[in-house]
C-alpha cells in the first residue's frame, strides 16, 4: 500500500478508545471497503470484512483479528474546576504528568495532565511515583463552565500527534494495535487481484485491552477454520534484555507457545524463508496477551497463530515503531493465504503434531 503511512498516520490521529472505538472504525472501513466483498458490524462494534474465495461452498475461512482499540483515561470527578481522571486499559501513571490531552465533552477541550507537586505529598508518598488520585487534568476552564462542557465518564484521549523520525520510524498513540491494522491494510492491497481458495475475515476487534471481549464475540459469530491474531510486541530499547525483546527494522514476530497451533508456526517459517524475509521467533509458553487466547478458546476451538510487530514504549503516548515492519507483516499474511489451497490445512488437530 503506498500510501500506508498516511493512512497509519489517520489511525494514530483518532482517539478511538477501548470500549469506544466508533471515530477509528469509520476510518477502516473507508479503507477496507474497496478491498473486500462485504462490510458488516458485530453487536459489540468489532468491525468484519469478508474477502470472498473464489472456489465452491462449503469452503474453509480464515479470519485475522488486529484489535483497534485504544488505551485512554475516563472522567471520574470534578475537583475545584480540575478532573480527576481513571484509566482505560494499562496505562502507567508515571507517563502521564504533563501530557497534553483531548477530553470528548460536549466539545473537544485541550487539557494537561498535572500531579500533586511532591513537596506537598505525605511523607509516605514523597519521592514516589504518582498515582492516579494525585493526578488531575488542568483544562484552562472555570469551574461552571466546565461542568457545563464535560460529564463524568467522558473519554480522555491523549492528544500526541504522529512524528516521522526519520529512515521510516513513525512514533505516536495507539500503535498498539493500530500498526497491525495497517499491516492487515497492506495484506488487502497485496491480495487485490488474486482468487483466493479460503473465504478471508479481516476483524478490527473491539475492547482488546479490557478482556479481549471483541476477539471472542467475532470468532463466535465467524467460527473461522484458522485463526491469526496480530499483535504489537514489545522492542528492544534501553533497560530491557535482548532475550525478550526484539530489533525494529528486522522483520515481524512469529509466536511458538500454548496459544499457537504448531503446524501453523511450522506453515509461518517455511512462508517466512520462501521470500526471503527477516523474522524472529516469539515464546510464548504461557499465553500470548492477545486476541489469540480468545480465539483459541471460542466456541469448539479455533487452531491460532500469533503475528507481531515490534514497537518501543508500549502503552506511552509516543510508541514507536518502524513501517518496513508494518509492510513486511502485511505481506508476509498475503503470503500465506495466497499459498492456501481449498484442502490444506483443514482438521488440524493437536494429536496430528504429538
Amino acid at each position: 500500500m503506498e500510501k500506508i503511512e498516511a493512512f497509519l498516520h489517520s489511525l494514530m490521529s483518532s482517539p478511538g478508545l477501548s470500549g469506544f472505538e466508533k471515530p477509528v472504525s469509520e476510518i477502516i472501513t473507508q479503507a477496507w471497503q474497496p478491498l473486500t466483498d462485504e462490510i458488516s458490524y458485530s453487536p459489540l462494534g468489532s468491525l468484519h470484512a469478508l474477502r470472498k474465495a473464489a472456489s465452491s461452498e462449503p469452503r474453509p475461512s480464515l479470519m485475522i483479528a488486529a484489535h483497534m482499540d485504544g488505551i485512554g483515561l475516563m472522567v471520574k470527578s470534578f475537583s475545584r474546576g480540575f478532573l480527576r481522571v481513571t484509566q482505560i486499559g494499562g496505562i502507567d501513571p508515571r507517563v502521564l504528568p504533563g501530557q497534553l490531552v483531548t477530553v470528548h465533552g460536549v466539545r473537544e477541550i485541550t487539557g494537561v495532565v498535572q500531579m500533586i507537586p511532591d513537596r506537598f505529598l505525605p511523607a509516605s508518598a514523597a519521592g514516589k511515583a504518582p498515582v492516579y488520585d494525585n493526578l488531575f487534568i488542568d483544562t484552562g476552564l472555570g469551574e461552571n463552565e466546565l461542568k457545563r462542557v464535560v460529564r463524568i465518564g467522558d473519554i480522555v484521549s491523549f492528544a500526541s500527534q504522529p512524528l516521522d523520525m526519520g529512515d521510516g520510524y513513525i512514533s505516536g498513540h495507539s500503535l498498539d494495535n493500530r500498526a497491525s491494522v495497517a499491516a492487515l491494510t497492506v495484506c488487502l492491497e497485496e491480495l487485490k487481484h488474486y482468487n483466493l481458495q479460503w473465504d478471508l475475515w479481516c476483524a478490527a476487534t473491539v475492547q482488546e485491552e479490557m478482556h479481549l471481549i471483541g476477539a471472542y464475540s467475532s470468532t463466535f459469530h465467524i467460527k473461522p477454520t484458522l485463526g491469526i491474531a496480530v499483535d504489537v510486541t514489545f522492542a528492544q530499547e534501553p533497560g530491557l534484555k535482548d532475550h525478550t525483546t526484539f530489533p525494529l527494522g528486522k522483520g515481524p514476530t512469529i509466536g511458538l507457545g500454548a496459544n499457537i497451533h504448531p503446524l501453523l508456526h511450522k506453515r509461518f517459517v517455511e512462508t517466512a524463508k520462501e521470500i526471503d524475509m527477516p523474522y524472529a521467533i516469539e515464546t510464548m509458553p504461557r499465553s500470548s496477551g492477545t486476541d489469540a487466547m480468545a480465539m483459541q478458546i471460542t466456541a469448539a476451538g479455533v487452531p491460532t497463530m500469533v503475528i507481531g510487530i515490534p514497537i518501543r514504549y508500549m502503552h506511552t503516548p509516543y510508541e514507536l515503531t518502524t513501517l518496513t515492519d508494518i509492510r513486511r507483516t502485511g505481506r508476509l499474511l498475503a503470503k500465506f493465504i495466497t499459498s492456501l489451497e481449498a484442502d490444506s490445512l483443514t482438521g488440524l488437530t493437536r494429536k496430528e503434531v504429538a
